[in-house]
């Protein structure tokens, strides 16, 4: 676990991500508030969502799940600026020093709580200066508003600065053995300034969470992660089956094995899993108990060489001005 210092609270090492709880019916609601209470009960503390997730329905579930939990026992992490449409898809970004206390306001009333431990923008404006977003935050943190500021996909030197306008706690960040980018820049300058990760996309979208069979693999194909797309799914597919392989040999899942892995890189990283099933939850909890050596590692990321990998694993949305730009 994780030492929070300024909330005095040890973090899980999974943070459970909570995206899923948008856009539900009751009863995929009462499932996620069930797979909160389970987190609870299991040791996870950590909560992570965003405002623009079910435009504030994430929040809102969250919230009917707080009850009766004391405010110092949960970590709740925040992403704020992703502007949506009626039907749900994102349009752009608001990332604007002006608007920052406003998306505020309306998340503490849908969490009906007094304060975020963890306030980030969800991605960076280049249209304008990190500084001028991270110093509005910061004057959140001073009203009590946020404890703690963090950045989600940033390269290192757009940390470097944010870090360098007020002390960033937290990057989220996608990690996984399907995409390994971060280990270059990000990771190393994360750790020079003494900034955790919290990891999203641990299981690569799906493509480690199970057993594929060629209808699944049918089913899969297209949506927005490249990794999924016509052209790419196949051959990524026959590397998680290798993958998935390795772990029959060492007697445990597919996903327990990816998560395996992202533990074994480094107490500082924090991946987070998305369920509503307690099943899926009490099989990601069971990968804390797996330890894995150099040579396992090896073994395991030699099973998904980098350069073999076909596709994007998340789209790389770049903003400026509010809008997206080609990149």
């Amino acid at each position: 676990m994780m030492n929070d210092q300024q909330n005095r609270l040890e973090l899980s090492r999974i943070g459970l991500g909570c995206a899923h709880l948008s856009n539900v019916n009751e009863a995929v609601k009462s499932a996620g508030i069930a797979a909160i209470h389970a987190a609870f009960e299991s040791g996870i503390n950590h909560l992570n969502t965003g405002d623009f997730y079910g435009a504030g329905q994430s929040e809102m579930v969250i919230a009917e799940a707080l009850k009766g939990y004391k405010r110092d026992d949960y970590f709740i992490s925040l992403k704020f600026g992703a502007l949506n449409t009626p039907n749900g898809s994102m349009y752009g970004l608001d990332v604007s020093p002006h608007h920052v206390k406003n998306y505020l306001a309306y998340s503490l009333k849908r969490l009906n709580l007094d304060y975020i431990d963890l306030y980030q923008p969800a991605r960076i404006d280049l249209g304008i200066p990190v500084e001028e977003t991270i110093g509005a935050i910061s004057e959140l943190v001073k009203a009590g508003y946020v404890r703690q500021i963090g950045v989600s996909q940033v390269d290192a030197e757009t940390l470097r600065r944010a870090h360098a306008t007020h002390p960033i706690s937290w990057l989220e960040v996608e990690y996984s053995l399907f995409n390994r980018s971060i280990e270059k820049y990000i990771l190393p300058t994360s750790r020079e300034l003494g900034i955790g990760v919290i990891a999203f996309g641990v299981l690569a979208h799906g493509l480690l969470a199970g057993h594929w069979t060629n209808e699944r693999i049918q089913r899969s194909k297209g949506g927005y992660v490249p990794l999924f797309f016509e052209e790419n799914i196949e051959k990524n597919v026959v590397m998680a089956q290798k993958l998935g392989e390795i772990a029959v040999k060492k007697q445990m899942t597919l996903s327990q094995l990816a998560l395996a892995w992202m533990l074994s890189k480094g107490e500082d990283i924090i991946p987070l899993i998305g369920t509503v099933s307690p099943a899926h939850l009490q099989e990601a909890l069971q990968s804390l108990d797996i330890h894995l050596t150099e040579d396992d590692v090896m073994e395991i990321e030699d099973a998904i060489p980098e350069q073999e990998i076909a596709g994007a694993s998340f789209p790389n949305m770049q903003f400026r001005n509010g809008k997206t730009v080609r990149v």
